[in-house]
């Protein structure tokens, strides 16, 4: 499961620093310099038109200044770079740089989608000393925007409940968004009632993790099955189905991820 590292420390700041890491996104691509990651030093960024000031810091990792971009929607590699999706790197990147890279990317869309102010229209600056934008006019502050999302394992004894969303492939346990007002508990009583017709008891929390797409906090739990029929809705949730041990398993959600934790922690061999 992808973390950050103990070696990274964040920072508010620039700092000089001879050969920085840059992480330059459009939309959920990262540019790259072919056949690597990321981009390390000047002159990468000057390659491809990236200000030093249009960056904003992240932190140090191993000692090493790290900061980020969020490129307009039609950015075009220069020569020798490209754009990859930041999903492709599962596996091959180092994962403290992609864990690095996740805190990146919702610190850089931050700053691009807040240089005006959300209440007035005025434009907004730098807040010295914390990670926020200060309206100059009416003197609204907006911090980076963190969206808390359930992550439930149901349990009936030794098996264990897995979904297809509709949007994919893989399956893992079900998940979803917090709606204002509500509790980690009271949206996952509400999701797992909504999205199969269950309703479950006894919530364990298992860990949490920060995702980037867009800026998740994923908050994952185990519970224990309480009744009701299995009835995915077929709008979130194509296919749901018990697993018990020793079934074959079907494409799980990626190694990297909570969710991946969460399934592997819990199978009864």
């Amino acid at each position: 499961m992808i973390a950050t590292p103990a070696d990274f420390s964040p920072l508010l700041e620039p700092r000089e620093h001879p050969t920085p890491v840059t992480f330059a996104f459009r939309g959920d691509e990262i540019l790259v310099a072919e056949g690597g990651f990321a981009l390390s030093g000047e002159e990468a960024c000057r390659a491809n038109a990236i200000a030093p000031e249009s960056t904003v810091p992240v932190g140090l990792l191993g000692g090493v200044y790290c900061r980020a971009v969020a490129l307009p929607a039609g950015a075009l590699a220069a020569p020798g770079y490209a754009f990859r999706t930041l999903r492709s790197y599962f596996g091959t990147a180092d994962d403290g740089l992609l864990a690095v890279a996740f805190r990146g990317k919702q610190v850089a869309e931050w700053a691009r989608t807040h240089r005006f102010c959300g209440a007035c229209g005025g434009a907004t600056q730098r807040m010295p000393g914390e990670r926020a934008m200060t309206c100059a006019t009416c003197g609204h502050a907006a911090y980076p925007r963190v969206s808390p999302a359930m992550m439930v394992l149901v349990k009936r004894g030794a098996d264990i409940l897995l979904a297809r969303h509709a949007r994919g492939p893989r399956w893992s346990a079900l998940a979803g968004f917090l709606e204002a007002g509500e509790s980690l508990e009271d949206a996952i009583h509400r999701e797992v009632r909504e999205e199969v017709g269950l309703e479950v008891k006894d919530l364990r929390y298992f860990a949490s993790q920060s995702w980037p797409f867009p800026h998740s906090l994923m908050v994952a739990f185990t519970a224990e099955f309480a009744g009701g029929q299995l009835r995915p809705d077929r709008i979130e949730v194509a296919e749901a189905r018990w697993f018990a041990p020793g079934d074959a398993l079907p494409e799980l959600a990626p190694p990297q991820s909570v969710a991946r934790a969460l399934i592997e922690a819990n199978l009864s061999r």
